[in-house]
């Protein structure tokens, strides 16, 4: 209980840390949002430039403490503001419409990849020995080295391009209107089919070559000689004693990929035109949208920070030495 609640209170002062860096943060950057929107529309007269910075917070006669109260009590509504690029939608409307598209492919892709990167990392340190295992490791480690945006310009020249078996680019069709629909599922399905694959292929080697270290330091140990003298089957001693020890470390890396997940992946998305968190953030930061860039660096701090904790708890739950120290 005392672990958790440590924990717990580390998670709260980091939260309150990346809101304070976020209200910070926007305010040394040159010009206010209300400012770029006014020149963006350009002609205004002076009740709707004065409409507009209203709209925008119109802070100037505030102290700073005042704005960060303004800014701090916002939040609690879930009101982070309006988006300069999207105006007048808020930025957590904008949000809403781009983070389930970053999760379902960045977040399902993630998963799919440390699943099977940590199975074939275990396969591969327990048969070291055997030739196909050192094969495997090296194709995998080699496409890793691949950047991502190249790997996913390579799918699209041969399967959507030269082969139109995946469409070239978009979340999904847009001729396709009932989005509950089995067409619909289809057309995202399909859509997503090669930007998940890049971020998979890519992610995969690592996952792979961190559970093998790891299962290899775990081998050596003298409990997993203890259980093979005890004639313990091959696969208690492989996935009870050694695979469950040797994950630990990749929990809290898997943690901060998932909480990364979030933000999306900015090349990925942007190679295929995929309608996520990366690729709406790209075009906010092409249009100078600071209300979205720091809505968006909130909900990444945020989500790393919940994923990390998250992670503790799993932590918590596998290894028993951790439970028996907390309970001291």
């Amino acid at each position: 209980m005392k672990y958790f609640l440590r924990k717990l209170t580390w998670l709260l002062l980091a939260v309150f840390s990346a809101i304070v860096i976020n209200f910070v943060l926007p305010r040394l950057m040159p010009g206010d949002p209300a400012t770029v929107l006014i020149h963006q529309l350009g002609n205004l007269d002076p009740a709707a430039e004065s409409a507009i910075r209203a709209a925008f917070g119109g802070q100037s006669d505030m102290s700073l403490l005042q704005q960060f109260w303004l800014y701090f009590t916002n939040l609690l509504r879930g009101d982070l503001g309006l988006s300069v690029s999207h105006y007048p939608a808020p930025v957590l409307t904008v949000l809403g419409k781009s983070v389930p598209w970053t999760v379902g492919l960045v977040g399902l892709a993630t998963v799919i990849s440390f699943v099977l990167g940590t199975l074939l990392g275990t396969e591969i340190a327990w048969r070291r020995e055997h030739s196909l295992s050192s094969a495997v490791l090296g194709v995998f480690l080699f496409v890793r080295s691949f950047p991502f945006f190249w790997l996913g310009l390579v799918l699209v020249y041969f399967f959507a391009f030269r082969n139109p078996i995946f469409p070239l680019g978009g979340g999904a069709d847009p001729n396709i209107l009932d989005r509950t629909s089995w067409e619909f599922v289809r057309s995202v399905v399909k859509h997503g089919f090669l930007p998940a694959a890049t971020v998979a292929l890519t992610s995969l080697g690592y996952w792979l070559l961190l559970m093998r270290n790891n299962m290899f330091n775990v081998l050596a140990e003298d409990y997993i000689t203890a259980a093979e003298a005890k004639g313990l089957s091959t696969a208690r001693i492989k996935y009870h004693y050694a695979a469950r020890n040797a994950v630990l470390p990749s929990i809290t890396g898997f943690a901060m990929q998932l909480g990364f997940v979030v933000g999306g992946s900015l090349m990925t998305e942007m190679v295929f035109s995929y309608p996520g968190v990366g690729f709406m953030f790209y075009q906010a930061t092409q249009q100078r949208d600071y209300p979205l860039i720091q809505g968006v660096f909130l909900f990444v701090s945020l989500a790393v920070l919940v994923a990390n904790f998250l992670a503790d708890l799993a932590i918590l739950a596998l290894d028993p030495r951790v439970r028996g120290g907390s309970a001291e």
